[in-house]
């Protein structure tokens, strides 16, 4: 990889590092689930491992998205200043980019336990091959819940050796999430996607496209209550699932006429549900 100074600002727009959002849409889920498998108490290097791990594994995500994407971004107005469709970048740069990445965050888990380390190898296969989903299917938002959900697992077997049965409707309730705000996301992009043959959950469902992100809220907080009763979580959880599902409502309220721009501050109000639920986590086991 070339990192002279001249070229440093395209490989941070190519990780987007100058945009984090993503980085927090998969760091809350990790913390949910570092914190419930640990009773409140995670383990100070499983918790730099999974934090470094999540910053590391978005941008080695964010590379291999835009070398798939290479052809489609110089079509699509909001994306054709990427690194690779402008031209700034070469593909074989993007994947030595997501090679090293993916090799940093791979060192950083073999500093725990072996059944995390057999975790991360699928973690890998789900980073490289999402973004290609597009291509075959309507529902890559589906695919991407999946890839960002890995993280319920790999906290609960880094914490605990084990994964419980109950610790899988964590992982349930971040594929709703992820389906609900990436087709926020995909609302803003349907009509380039609609030119280009991009699929996406946004295409799939039409007119009906508010209808299903709602569905989606709802089943991820029904996921989530049947979670806390599992984990004999109290109040403070469930005030947490409050203030997120206030969150919600207002993202329904910005998504109401489909202006594109809302519909990405939609999404990108997410932030506050995740960061919302991991709060009355928080307090729910530093209370008790």
């Amino acid at each position: 990889m070339n990192l002279q100074a001249g070229h440093l600002g395209h490989y941070i727009q190519l990780t987007r590092l100058n945009r984090p959002i993503g980085i927090f849409l998969l760091l809350w889920p990790a913390l949910w689930a570092l914190w419930v498998a640990s009773g409140g108490k995670p383990d100070p290097l499983v918790l730099i491992v999974f934090v470094a791990g999540v910053v590391l594994m978005r941008s080695a995500g964010c590379a291999i998205n835009d070398y798939a994407d290479r052809h489609i971004d110089g079509q699509i107005s909001r994306t054709q200043e990427r690194p690779l469709a402008a031209g700034h970048l070469q593909p074989r740069q993007a994947l030595m980019t997501f090679v090293v990445l993916c090799l940093l965050a791979f060192s950083l888990v073999l500093l725990l336990n072996t059944k995390t380390i057999l975790l991360s190898i699928a973690a890998v296969f789900l980073a490289a091959s999402y973004p290609f989903m597009k291509r075959f299917t309507h529902l890559p938002q589906a695919y991407l819940g999946i890839a960002f959900g890995w993280a319920v697992p790999m906290a609960f077997a880094a914490q605990t050796e084990t994964i419980p049965h109950v610790s899988w409707l964590f992982f349930v309730a971040i594929v709703f999430w992820a389906l609900a705000y990436d087709t926020m996301y995909a609302i803003a992009d349907r009509e380039d996607d609609l030119k280009v043959g991009v699929k996406s959950s946004a295409v799939l469902f039409g007119r009906f496209d508010r209808l299903f992100v709602a569905l989606f809220q709802l089943l991820l907080f029904l996921s989530l209550i049947l979670a806390g009763l599992s984990f004999d979580l109290g109040g403070y959880y469930y005030a947490g699932l409050a203030v997120a599902s206030g969150f919600s409502i207002y993202q329904q309220y910005l998504i109401h006429k489909r202006d594109p721009k809302l519909c990405f501050q939609a999404f990108l109000n997410n932030n506050y549900v995740g960061l919302a639920i991991f709060f009355g986590i928080v307090l729910d086991y530093g209370l008790k």
